[in-house]
This record gives structure tokens, C-alpha cells and sequence, in this order.
């Protein structure tokens, strides 16, 4: 058997049946055995960074990986920023990565590069296959590193006359996968008895505390201790709307960051780490942690976190339930005339989505505008930008919807973010997927000039202004997404874009929504 099959058939085995493709030359046996194997299911992306992103979004929603297979270096490269989003969100990723057939690259052929050097810095593991006896055994390897206990992207490099031998072992069937490790219990009686001695506790919650559960859980301490919630800025998911505990949200800027902690004299770190901010800037500190505040280390992104904190909440003997706030609903369009905002966008989704939807952020400002009209509302999973490289919104909405068909999809996406990757709109035609993309157009790179603002050094020039601006000419999304399949449409007004969203959450297939905000 080639060892193509066999690495195909033993990544089935072990549960992963999606591969996210961008294929090349060297590559092309491992092509041949997607096709002799149907339970592998293959989806093309046109840029290896949506295959990256879409990657990230499959396994948040399914927690479990899929694949991706890039062509060689090059290829890898392209994919590079969203496997960056990837490693910060913590999701399993396994990427297939072909080379030059090993007699090959001492000749120095023009895509020769060093792939593991590539892969490195956005991997938790990296391996090449030297002998094509090694294919299967290495492909197992490459699954269990990417199921953790902490999870995260995990990178096979196969040589292409690997792929083609004939001769190699036949595939390794279903192994036990790591999980998330268990909470000791000595670690939660030390818990219970700091915030038994806390005056201004905060629980700082990320990762796998995010989830229904954990939150639940959260809420329970919470009202038996008097405890703060409060999550990471950009948490790779995060469980919310009625019926669901809500934690704050850190604020992106020092000024909203130090009040959401404010006066806090204990921080139980909860799958999040200490805070930061995403950048230095003269003359301010980098950690959020209040002065004089204690961190204290619940447990990691390889922790199990959601019982551990039941637990948590059973050894303070917290109510059996924690309170919750009522449903909300939109109330009725104003003026159906006034202006489009992000608030507005927001209070649509409020009104028309239904519960079960999903919601890619990749919009920065915008998006902060319409997190908050969703708290109590319909039931809905929430996917951030986890490490800042903007381009992962609608790739992420293409892997959340291959892993819950059934669900409504929502992207949201700045319109210099959805530039980066808009090639994801043809796979979401190609694959009939039912996505709304909305692309907050305000021409500009808008995070970009509040950070330009807050320099100090008045108003920018025409040179600044012309970098950060998106405008000369403007980006035609409707003709974009119409040249990649998608339907589109562009609302100015609250009523226009209200409508657009009901005729555009109600369609087949995949559908784009310019928000002129």
C-alpha cells in the first residue's frame, strides 16, 4: 500500500475525516488517495489562510481536528497567520505538509524551504516522515499532539517519494486520544480557601471554562462568595444568551481594563492567564493585574475546568443554581430612515437570529458594538480573533459550519479584515453552505486610527492618513462576492440592513451583508 493511503486512512481512524486542501505537484499522491477514500471528506480553499482559519473554526465547534493539506513551504506560509490564530485559540489542528522527494532536495529545486522552521513557531509539534515505514505511526503522533491535553496544531512534513512507496506498513487503526487533565482536589480546597479570604475576589475566566458548563459553575461561586466574572478579551469561545451566566468581557483598552478589575485583591485565574495588554505603549504598565492583587492558579487550557469548578462551587457550598437574567428582545425600529451603527447591526441579529447560532468576530470595533445586545438573547456561541491577525472571520464561519450543519452561521468582519481572506466566500458557494457574512464597511483600518489618536500627536497627516484608509477607491463587496458566487446586498439605513438580515438569515446558501457603518 502507498503510503498516502496509509496516512489517509489512519488520520479516518482516528476520527479525523475533514481535510481543508490547497494542494501542488508534490503532493499529488496524497491527492489520488483523498480520492480512493471518501470517508476522508475534502474540501478546496482557494488560500491556504482560509484553510488555516477554517481549520480553527472545525475544531472550536467540534473539538476534535481536521486536516489541512498544503504544497510544501510556500504553501505553508500562506496559512501561517490564521495557524497563529489557531495556536492561540488552543484548537487542534493536524497539517499535512508535502516536500520535495528526498533525492530531490539536495539540488536545491526552486520551492525547496525549511518547512519545520516554518512550522515551528505556531506548532506544538512537528515531525518529518524520513522513511515511508514511519507514515503511520508518525500520522498517530501527529493526532494525539493535536488532542493535547492542552490542544493545538500539530505539523507532518511527507517527502514525496514517502507518499508514493509502495511498500509501506498498513494503516493503525483507532487509538485513545489525551484529554483535558482533572483539577487535584488539593487544588480546589486551595481555591476555596483563598476566596473564603478574598475582600474583592475576581475569577478570571478563558479557555475550556468558557463553556456552558464551566460558566454555570462560575455563576454558582459567584453567588456564594461575591466573586467577579470576568473572561479574557478574545477567548476562543465563549457560551452565551438566556439561560447562561454572563462574565465581563475585559476591556481591550488599559483605561476599561483597569475598572472591569478594579479594586480586586484576588485573581483566580480560571484557563486564562494573568492580563496583558495586546500592546505597550510609553510611559503605561503592560499587566492589567490590580497592584496588590494575588494570582492564584486554577488551571490551564490542559485542565478540565468545567467539573473542577462544579466542584469548586460544591466545596463553598454555593446554591444548587445561579441567578439569571430574563430573555431580552429588540425593541421596534425608530427611525427606519437614521444612519446604520454597529448597535443597530446588533440589535437585528437580537431580533432574527434563533437560538443555536454561531458567531465568528473578526470586526474589532464593530464587533465590540454588537457583542453586548446579544447577552441575553438567543443561545448562541461566540468565536474571537484569538492572536490579532485579522483575516480569520469568514474562513472561521467555513469550518464552524462543516462541523454543525445545522446551525446558523454568522461572520463579522471589518472591511480591511475580510480583504485578507475573502477567497473563503467561494468555498462557502462551492460547499452550499448557510452562512451570512457581514462586512462592516467604514473604509478604513478604524482600530488603527484610535490607535494613531492616542499617540498625542494631534491630528494626522495626509501620508497617515492615506495608509489607514481604505478609500481611494473603495472596496466593492457586493461585485466581490457576486465574482465568488455569494449573493450580496448593501444597507446604509437601520431599515434597509433589518430588512436584508430577515431575507438573508431565511436563505440557501451563503449570503453577504455590506454594513455601511
Amino acid at each position: 500500500m502507498r503510503a498516502a493511503d496509509v496516512l489517509v486512512e489512519t488520520l479516518t481512524a482516528q476520527g479525523v475525516d475533514l481535510c481543508f486542501t490547497n494542494p501542488g505537484t508534490t503532493e499529488m499522491h496524497l491527492v489520488a488517495a483523498l480520492d480512493r477514500h471518501p470517508a476522508m471528506r475534502s474540501v478546496l480553499c482557494l488560500f491556504e489562510g482560509v484553510a488555516t482559519g477554517a481549520a480553527d473554526g472545525y475544531a472550536r465547534i467540534a473539538g476534535k481536528p481536521a486536516a489541512t493539506l498544503f504544497h510544501l513551504g510556500p504553501g505553508l506560509a500562506n496559512g501561517l497567520a490564521n495557524l497563529h490564530n489557531a495556536r492561540r485559540a488552543h484548537s487542534p489542528v493536524v497539517n499535512i505538509i508535502g516536500d520535495h522527494a528526498r533525492a530531490h532536495l539536495p539540488l536545491d529545486p526552486p520551492l525547496a524551504s525549511d518547512i519545520a522552521g516554518m512550522a515551528g513557531p505556531v506548532s506544538r509539534w512537528v515531525e518529518t516522515v524520513v522513511d515511508p515505514g514511519e507514515a503511520a505511526e508518525k500520522t498517530v503522533a501527529a493526532v494525539r499532539a493535536a488532542y493535547g491535553p492542552a490542544p493545538g496544531v500539530a505539523s507532518l512534513i511527507l517527502p514525496a517519494d514517502c507518499a508514493w512507496d509502495e511498500n509501506a506498513p498498513p494503516p493503525i487503526g483507532a487509538q485513545d486520544m489525551p484529554g483535558r487533565k482533572p483539577v487535584a482536589e488539593s487544588t480546589i480546597a486551595a481555591a476555596a480557601e483563598a476566596l473564603r479570604a478574598a475582600k474583592s475576589p475576581v475569577i478570571f475566566l478563558g479557555g475550556p471554562a468558557l463553556g456552558e458548563a464551566g460558566l454555570r459553575a462560575a455563576g454558582r461561586i459567584a453567588a456564594a462568595t461575591g466573586a467577579r466574572l470576568v473572561m479574557e478579551t478574545f477567548p476562543a469561545r465563549v457560551a452565551r444568551g438566556a439561560g447562561r451566566v454572563s462574565a465581563v468581557r475585559l476591556n481591550y483598552f488599559a483605561e476599561g481594563a483597569a475598572n472591569d478589575l478594579k479594586d480586586a485583591d484576588l485573581m483566580l485565574l480560571a484557563g486564562a492567564r494573568a492580563p496583558i495588554s495586546f500592546f505597550a505603549y510609553p510611559g503605561k504598565p503592560a499587566s492589567f493585574v490590580p497592584e496588590g492583587a494575588t494570582l492564584h492558579e486554577f488551571g490551564t487550557a490542559a485542565d478540565n475546568l468545567a467539573p473542577a469548578l462544579a466542584a469548586l462551587a460544591d466545596a463553598l457550598g454555593a446554591p444548587a443554581d445561579p441567578p439569571l437574567a430574563p430573555r431580552a428582545t429588540a425593541p421596534a425600529i425608530g427611525n427606519p430612515e437614521a444612519k446604520l451603527n454597529a448597535a443597530q447591526v446588533g440589535l437585528s441579529l437580537l431580533r432574527y437570529l434563533k437560538d443555536g447560532a454561531i458567531i465568528c468576530d473578526d470586526s474589532t470595533t464593530s464587533g465590540l458594538g454588537v457583542y453586548s445586545w446579544l447577552e441575553n438573547g438567543p443561545d448562541h456561541d461566540w468565536l474571537c480573533l484569538t492572536g490579532g491577525a485579522i483575516g480569520l472571520g469568514m474562513p472561521l464561519a467555513v469550518g464552524a459550519a462543516l462541523a454543525a450543519p445545522g446551525r446558523p452561521v454568522i461572520s463579522l468582519n471589518g472591511d480591511g479584515a475580510a480583504a485578507y481572506t475573502l477567497q473563503a466566500l467561494w468555498t462557502q458557494a462551492r460547499e452550499g453552505q448557510k452562512i451570512v457574512n457581514i462586512v462592516f464597511a467604514n473604509h478604513s483600518y478604524l482600530i488603527l486610527n484610535v490607535e494613531l489618536a492616542k499617540l498625542g500627536d494631534g491630528p494626522p497627516g495626509a501620508i497617515a492618513r492615506r495608509m489607514l484608509s481604505l478609500d481611494e477607491p473603495r472596496l466593492d463587496w457586493v461585485k466581490l462576492a457576486q465574482g465568488f458566487g455569494v449573493e450580496a446586498q448593501r444597507a446604509s439605513t437601520v431599515g434597509a440592513f433589518d430588512a436584508a438580515l430577515e431575507a438573508a438569515l431565511a436563505a440557501d446558501g451563503p449570503q453577504l451583508l455590506v454594513a455601511e457603518v
